[in-house]
Order: structure tokens, then sequence, then C-alpha cells
């Protein structure tokens, strides 16, 4: 992706040096720190011992320690030697022109329609932070908080998504971003809303999840609207990059996760789509550029 010496957003809290492993407070284990986890909790089902094993886990996460520390799956750690300060200040560098470029994209769209766009701010952390959504956490992945209307980023998930997934290439990250800044134009358009009081009268678990699926295939399709546009606008584009893209969109599939932790997939607990519903979604808004393809919830 071309991006340097271009503009970089302002909308930016970095707390890199100020967020770590530590902090307390109540918060819900995601559905990927879930998927880690099963395989190795599964064995204590079958025991009492192990049933308590695990009641004395949950109380030890739900009070701030955090068991994939355990197994290797704990927070990002800071860079250590100078040489990967500068990498992870580059890093840095390129989320917030990418940023930049969901800003002017966004704001034109929405100029187009009549309304004037209100960005969302991006926290970049690591390990651990607070959110407008409660505990932030660096297995959590990027994450977007309508309440704050703020994207949280620890930097250390795109090495996880390059060396764990195989998504490799800026773009990729880009991808996730733009994604991300979708969830913030669902909250700005009342979608997110609308979706929770559905999931309300929803019927079971089910239900809900299917509802959250359609939520973020059409994050996916917006963050292909905005890829459309900012190649229009800034030329952005490089050799490879939508590979790069699609290639992510596939990796963080829900049944790429479930299979690479825990051998088996459950498509009644998808809440992201499947590989290739989320490849299909961002490339049908790469195409056409039109928020009007982005239903989900025909």
């Amino acid at each position: 992706m071309k991006w340097k010496n271009r503009r970089q957003s302002d909308n930016v809290e970095d707390r890199r040096a100020s967020s770590g492993g530590g902090g307390r407070g109540f918060r819900m284990p995601s559905l990927q720190t879930l998927f880690f986890i099963y395989p190795l909790i599964k064995p204590l089902l079958r025991s009492k011992i192990g049933i308590l094993v695990l009641v004395l886990g949950a109380i030890a996460y739900f009070s701030g320690f955090n068991p994939l520390s355990l197994v290797g799956g704990g927070a990002h750690k800071a860079p250590a030697s100078k040489e990967a300060k500068l990498k992870d200040d580059e890093e840095a560098a390129f989320m917030k022109t990418v940023l930049a470029d969901t800003e002017d994209v966004w704001s034109a769209i929405f100029r187009q329609a009549g309304y004037k766009y209100q960005p969302p701010k991006m926290v970049l952390y690591r390990g651990s932070t607070r959110s407008g959504c409660g505990y932030a956490q660096a297995q959590m992945g990027p994450f977007y908080c309508p309440n704050d209307q703020k994207i949280y980023v620890d930097l250390g998930f795109f090495d996880e998504l390059r060396q764990r997934f195989g998504a490799t290439g800026d773009f990729a990250q880009a991808y996730v971003l733009a994604h991300e800044v979708g969830h913030h134009i669902q909250n700005l358009q009342g979608t997110l809303q609308k979706v929770e009081m559905a999931k309300q009268r929803s019927y079971g678990e089910k239900g809900q999840n299917a509802l959250q699926v359609r939520v973020e295939l059409q994050a996916d399709c917006y963050a292909g609207v905005w890829a459309h546009h900012a190649e229009k606008m800034k030329g952005i584009l490089e050799r490879g990059d939508i590979d790069e893209a699609l290639g992510a969109a596939s990796a963080i599939g829900d049944d790429q996760i479930q299979k690479k932790t825990t051998g088996y997939v459950i498509p009644d607990s998808f809440t992201h789509g499947s590989s290739k519903q989320r490849m299909e979604w961002f490339y049908r808004g790469l195409k056409t550029g039109d928020l009007r393809s982005c239903n989900t919830f025909k």
C-alpha cells in the first residue's frame, strides 16, 4: 500500500507506553479466547476436582488474571530493542495514515449524502487498557466500542495475524482497521442499536449469532467500499494489496479460527462469518463502492 509521506490522523490516543499486562475489572472473554482454551479445559469437566479448578480459574480471570499467559496466549509485550521499537512506531504511523484515509473517504461519502461525518478515535495500546466497553486486552484483537466511539488496537495482533494465521502484508492491516471503522459507520447509521434490540427479541444463542454475523459481514463490505474510494481518491493500491486483504478476511473467518483452535467447526456458533463469506462481502464493497450493495440484512 502506498502510504508514506501522507497525512496521519490526529484522532489517535497512543497508550502503548502506559498500557501493559495489568488492570482489573470485569470483562467477558472473547470468542477467540474461548476457542483457544476450550481444548485445555474440556478434560477438567469430567471430574469434581477439575470443575473446582475451572471455578477458581474463572474467579481469577474475572479478577484480572489472564490464563492465556500460561499457555503462550497472553498480552503482547512492548518492543524491547531499538530496532523493534522503530518497527512498532512505523506500524503506528501506518495505522494513523490508514485512519486518515478512512476519514477522507467517509467524510466525502457522508457529505454527498448531506451529512457531516464524525470520525472515531483510535487507541493504540500494548497488553491491556480500559475502554468504554470494559477491559480491553491483546488477545481480543482490534475492536470498536460504540459507547465511546473508539477503535482499540494492540499492534501485536498483527504479528499474530502474520505468524499464526498467515495473513501477511500491510493491506491486511488496513483491511482490519477499515473493518472496525465500518462498525463506526454502522453505529452512526443506528444499525448497531437496531441489532442489539433485535437480539433481545431473538430466540436463543443461534439466532443472536446469526444477527451478529450479518453485522460483521456488513463491516467487511464497508471496508471494501472504503478501499474502492481510497483508490479512486489517492491511488493507494499496489500489486498484491487486494490479495492481502482477501487473505486476511479468509484467515479470520470463523471456520478457519475454529479449525486452528479446536480442530472442528460449529457453524451455529459463528459470530463473524465464514472465510468465504468474509471475502465475498469485502470484494462486493470493493467492486461497487456503493453502500447500498452492503445490505447483509436482506
